[in-house]
């Protein structure tokens, strides 16, 4: 198994569940960008968009990723718009690192997010949102990816086997 798998992909992918169970299932540690900078920024993520805005958060996002991707190894999760970030991408890109983009539809990441948890660029008709983001982000996902994994119906234990089997080829 390499070093460190980074999991990519929208809202409601699985990320952080299936990241956790890959940790315990590799005995690796569990990094999620997203708790990383709530805990650099003493706020929810929410609260930053709110207060700061996208721009800085999306600023600190990619100086937290840019460094746990540097510096840690283990299963990272990163949040959903991290690969948006140049930086972030050529890391992805350039770093060896294996990278699984977890590709969920809209009908499955609906019921798991439920379009009404603190998700600020779903706050105004979540479904279309979430598609329209899913839309942008897919081709970067594509691109930034070692290997795809459909999410579909597939339990968390099933993910773990599925992108275990892939990263141990």
């Amino acid at each position: 198994m390499p070093a460190s798998i980074v999991l990519i992909g929208p809202p409601g992918a699985g990320k952080t569940s299936v990241g956790k169970a890959l940790a315990k299932a590799t005995t690796s540690q569990f990094i999620d960008t997203d708790a990383l900078i709530e805990k650099d920024q003493g706020k929810s993520i929410s609260e930053i968009f709110v207060d700061q805005g996208e721009v800085f958060f999306r600023e600190v996002e990619e100086r937290v990723c840019v460094d746990t991707l540097a510096n840690v190894n283990g299963i990272i999760s990163l949040g959903g718009g991290a690969p948006l970030s140049p930086k972030v991408q050529n890391i992805l890109k350039e770093s060896g690192l294996h990278v699984i983009f977890l590709d969920v539809s809209l009908a499955v990441a609906a019921p798991r997010i439920g379009f009404n948890r603190d998700r600020p660029l779903l706050l105004n008709n979540p479904r279309q949102q979430w598609q329209l983001l899913m839309d942008k982000r897919r081709p970067i996902y594509e691109d930034v990816a070692t290997d795809i994994v459909e999410v579909g119906q597939l339990s968390v234990s099933a993910l773990c086997e599925a992108i275990l089997a892939k990263v141990s080829v």
